[in-house]
């Protein structure tokens, strides 16, 4: 008799925080027709500024999908979830690898994930490696996939994904590093900025640069650009301002 009402206490205290979890879950279906107009992540990096005493100044610009070049849709899906328009927010092989890798090594450092994820991330959770927050990154991942459409979804993360220090979104990226809108970036400057996103704060040169010419050889690989472009490109130096191993995004 104890053993049953123990089992019935634990599955009413199980039932009642799962409904407090999905409660607090951010109503993500107002995306379909409304922009973000801030993330989880840009308030965290204001906050940082202010603690540092620095400007907190954000730069960016939204652009409806239309509005971005296609060489730059493809570096990003290419180099952050190429089977993004495929999966319904979360890829379970490779989350599966991420999981186990964080638990040989005890780290939840590899991520494993989607585009959808990690706008679900950027828009609502903190950058915590717990695996808690990874678990609600996956709930409110199927939560926009279910509301919104792969479009939105892209749209959404191109325009909010953080891209060097206050800088948010490709269009604002695009203007800051080559002076032109995201509609008219060439497969070269698209990889520059795909070739940011692991590391748009604290990149050195030489490996953004490394990661951009990765970025090309896989372009090239599927026919987006041919073998003679990709042999040309990646020779040209990344920016031509910047101190070769120097901090490329450095502190204001």
């Amino acid at each position: 008799m104890k053993r049953v009402l123990l089992k019935s206490l634990l599955l009413t205290v199980l039932v009642g925080a799962l409904s407090y979890f999905y409660t607090t879950l951010p109503a993500v279906s107002v995306l379909k027709n409304s922009n973000p107009k801030s993330s989880a992540l840009m308030e965290l990096r204001d906050q940082e500024n202010k603690q540092k005493k620095l400007p907190v100044s954000r730069q960016q610009i939204w652009v409806p999908y239309g509005k971005i070049s296609d060489h730059l849709k493809k570096a990003v899906l290419i180099s952050e979830d190429a089977s993004f328009f495929s999966h319904k927010g979360v890829d379970v092989n490779e989350l599966k690898e991420a999981l186990k890798k964080d638990f040989e090594t005890m780290s939840f450092k590899r991520g494993g994930s989607t585009i959808t994820m990690q706008l679900a991330k950027n828009l609502y959770l903190t950058p915590s490696k717990s695996p808690l927050r990874k678990i609600t990154e996956v709930i409110i991942a199927w939560q926009l996939e279910y509301s919104l459409s792969k479009t939105r979804i892209f749209e959404i993360y191109l325009n909010v994904v953080e891209l060097g220090r206050n800088i948010y979104g490709v269009e604002a990226a695009s203007r800051h590093y080559f002076e032109k809108s995201a509609v008219n970036l060439n497969p070269l400057e698209a990889a520059t900025l795909a070739a940011l996103l692991p590391s748009p704060r604290t990149g050195l040169r030489k490996n953004v640069l490394y990661r951009r010419n990765l970025v090309l050889a896989r372009l090239a690989s599927v026919g987006h650009i041919t073998q003679e472009e990709y042999n040309r490109v990646k020779q040209m130096r990344l920016f031509q301002k910047v101190e070769e191993d120097a901090p490329m995004l450095p502190e204001p």
